[in-house]
């Protein structure tokens, strides 16, 4: 499935938050008149550039620390291995936790923007910074906005939701969006799988050989619907669940470490 939006559809779910903190805007002064120059430039913008989505729901069930993924239209399923946390006083988790061992659904999502939202403002730094972070800020809000139409009407799991902006920014919806490069997710090369399942190209994205999106403002990872499931850091790893995660991947240690370095 893909989706195409406008950018005055998605101005209602941008995080404002995340704006402030990128410009280091700590005064309701500040914040107030940034927001007011942003909001200029997405009406600027608006109907020129678009940000896209694309979305698939696959049957799945769980195996260990692994998930696997399998549809009609697939030859063979394709196995997704996770990684656990190991600290101590953690609670040990895994993504695969989330997916029941027999029969279960996941949901595989990326969201983008348009080229020129990074290559056509170059003449002004000013400018250039500003439409950077707001494609950054439509990039997540085509995310959220498609999150909850998934939750609504495509996937269907919570259909009589009615939540505020401020709650679905907040998380109160049930499952999760965990994307990739994130805390649960902190392995970029399985940007690779991804765009085996969704074929990125299809909005515009395309990846760098060390697994990073281009568009920048681009944001892939997985949907869960499991009530229970919430949000965890994976935190560090010891050599021996790098070693076990490589072999469940099929990658060189050394491949994988250079990805994990933080988590090690």
């Amino acid at each position: 499935m893909r989706r195409t939006y406008e950018i005055h559809d998605l101005q209602p779910y941008i995080n404002w938050a995340y704006f402030y903190y990128a410009w280091q805007l700590r005064t309701p002064d500040q914040q107030q008149q940034s927001r007011a120059e942003a909001e200029q430039m997405l009406s600027q913008l608006d109907g020129k550039y678009h940000a896209y989505a694309l979305f698939q729901l696959f049957e799945a069930h769980s195996e260990g620390d692994d998930i696997i993924l399998s549809s009609p239209s697939m030859q063979q399923p394709c196995r997704c291995p996770f990684l656990r946390q190991q600290e101590a006083g953690s609670e040990h988790l895994c993504l695969s936790d989330f997916i029941h061992p027999q029969h279960d659904h996941i949901g595989v999502f990326a969201t983008s923007v348009d080229h020129g939202l990074e290559t056509d403002f170059d003449r002004d730094t000013y400018q250039k910074m500003m439409v950077q972070l707001l494609a950054d800020r439509l990039a997540e809000a085509a995310a959220e906005r498609l999150h909850e139409e998934v939750r609504k009407e495509i996937w269907g799991y919570a259909p009589d939701e009615h939540l505020t902006m401020g709650e679905l920014h907040a998380e109160k919806f049930q499952g999760i969006r965990p994307a990739v490069g994130y805390p649960s997710l902190p392995d970029t090369s399985l940007n690779f799988v991804l765009d085996k399942l969704l074929e990125f190209r299809q909005i515009g994205i395309r990846l760098t050989e060390h697994g990073a999106m281009k568009p920048h403002a681009s944001v892939s990872g997985l949907m869960m619907a499991l009530p229970a499931a919430h949000y965890f850091s994976i935190g560090k790893i010891g050599e021996d669940q790098l070693q076990d995660y490589a072999r469940r991947r099929g990658l060189p240690v050394e491949v994988l470490r250079k990805y994990l370095l933080a988590n090690l």
